[in-house]
């Protein structure tokens, strides 16, 4: 395998550290791909800046797949924007708020309400956590468990679901990679078959409702749940909230249900109606087929939520529009990270980067621990960038390729680096939605990181076994493994919690 050697390294090194510098994954990813093009040819600025234009940014743009999925992006961005000024998520939310009486019933359904707004990580936590926070406060349920948990259904949920913007995003990755290695398999069938292996976030799902039933709350969580229920204290004297609820009454006024269910359902109803009518799921249905439907779709759904906005008289139609296009324009900022991600994908291909590391590993690494380091320098990186859709641009371009010439298991693989860039987005304070979701539930951010990270550690824990686990088998039912042992601990971790109350019981 031909390539660059030590080199090679150089520009997804470069993407890395600046973007751990400057927490802006444009001109991270803007670097890595300029200094590889540089290497490639000879050192002229000139000669790079040109190439970089003509050779590797337009025909990311010209090409029929690439501009297909920016296309879809667009759609979806118009889409979820509507949903988010609309105030039916919050109407959703609210109706149920009289059947909520008990600590356990407000952390599920503030739970459940995050699952129901999975169409938008970054609007999960300022439609949810306005509407619960009084209800939290109401059961003594302190504002940092608010926050934890409309962070848990924010990117964790998102990830999971392959017909939004995150899946569209993913799936983009994976095509370029495909077709670089000659692999015939359907980007979405594969994104599809990999859920089963993205651990991190499926856990982080299921730990909520874990944590609300067993009534089980360890570290700087517990401390917060012990101040709220015996002081009544909403924040701790040094702690200083993003927000006051004051802030934020677009959510809670003058909206129906109506205006999230019925758009979704249009949605749904369309998207799987058009790809039924392609033979789905019995046989594949074609890239370019799946991306129309899932196009008209997201345009179906967005003129069903327009006609009822205006029925509703939620807002006038310029109003609506301009939201609608608004939304569109913030895909903006996606559309160039994905270009600039199959542009770096290209360059660190062409200096045989993947080739170079599969060179060091082979016969060094065993196959099966490729999953797990995968998982924990994605986590690293995440972590340390504040960003997850950075990761993956950096990260799948190496893996795909790794996993295919070391034989490794590649569903696995792929889950690891989405895992990875999951759990460490989750857990840095740089990171979009861990602030998004401090602003939305009025905590004070610092207490909202220090709460959580034990939560998450856990669950990173029990999903680093299940990738050295399905590194050997590559067996979907390792899912039921990590769920089993993250049950376990959370047993284990309830009953050593209760050992001093029984002995002072006893005494």
């Amino acid at each position: 395998m031909e390539h660059m050697g030590l080199l090679s390294l150089i520009p997804p090194l470069v993407a890395v550290i600046l973007a751990i510098l400057t927490k802006n994954v444009i001109i991270s990813l803007f670097s890595g791909v300029f200094v590889g093009i540089l290497l490639l040819v000879g050192g002229n600025p000139l000669t790079a800046t040109t190439g970089m234009i003509g050779d590797y940014l337009f025909p990311q743009l010209t090409d029929g797949y690439n501009a297909a999925v920016l296309v879809l992006l667009f759609f979806i961005g118009g889409f979820v924007a509507l949903m988010e000024k609309s105030g039916g998520g919050a109407a959703l939310a609210a109706s149920s708020a009289k059947y909520i009486k008990t600590r356990a019933s407000a952390q599920v359904s503030a739970w459940f309400g995050g699952i129901l707004i999975f169409f938008s990580d970054l609007g999960t936590p300022l439609i949810v956590g306005p509407v619960f926070e009084k209800i939290f406060d109401k059961v003594k349920v302190s504002r940092e468990k608010l926050a934890w948990i409309i962070d848990s259904t924010a990117s964790p949920v998102a990830v999971l679901i392959p017909f939004i913007g995150w899946g569209v995003y993913i799936m983009g990755l994976i095509r370029a990679e495909f077709d670089k290695l000659n692999i015939a398999d359907s980007e979405f069938s594969t994104l599809i078959h990999v859920i089963p292996f993205q651990f991190y976030a499926i856990l982080t799902v299921l730990l909520v409702p874990l944590i609300a039933f067993t009534k089980l709350d360890f570290g700087p969580m517990a401390k917060a749940e012990n101040r709220v229920r015996q002081t009544g204290q909403l924040y701790w004297p040094e702690s200083k909230p993003l927000r006051k609820a004051e802030e934020m009454t677009e959510y809670t006024n003058g909206s129906r249900a109506i205006l999230i269910w019925l758009p979704l359902l249009v949605l749904f109803v369309t998207l799987f109606g058009l790809l039924i009518s392609k033979g789905f799921p019995v046989t594949p249905v074609p890239g370019g087929d799946f991306r129309v439907a899932l196009s008209t779709a997201y345009l179906f759904a967005a003129i069903t939520i327009i006609i009822l906005m205006i029925v509703y008289k939620v807002k006038k139609f310029n109003e609506i529009f301009d939201i609608y296009t608004t939304g569109m324009q913030k895909m903006v900022y996606v559309a160039a990270t994905l270009v600039l991600a199959w542009s770096l994908g290209k360059v660190i291909a062409e200096m045989g980067t993947a080739a170079f590391i599969v060179e060091v590993m082979k016969g060094n690494v065993p196959a099966f621990i490729i999953p797990a380091i995968l998982f924990v320098v994605g986590a690293v990186m995440a972590l340390a960038s504040g960003t997850s859709w950075g990761t993956f641009a950096i990260m799948l371009p190496i893996a795909i390729p790794m996993a295919v010439s070391l034989d490794a298991q590649l569903l696995v693989c792929i889950g690891a680096v989405l895992s990875g860039g999951i759990f460490g987005d989750h857990c840095s304070p740089i990171s979009d939605t861990t602030i998004l979701s401090s602003t939305g539930a009025g905590a004070d951010h610092i207490d909202h990181v220090k709460t959580q990270f034990p939560y998450a550690l856990l669950n990173a824990s029990v999903a680093f076994i299940g990738f050295l686990v399905a590194g050997i088998t590559g067996s979907v039912y390792t899912l039921l493994l990590t769920v089993a042992l993250l049950v376990i601990a959370v047993f284990l971790l309830s009953k050593r919690k209760a050992m001093p109350t029984e002995a002072k019981a006893s005494a």
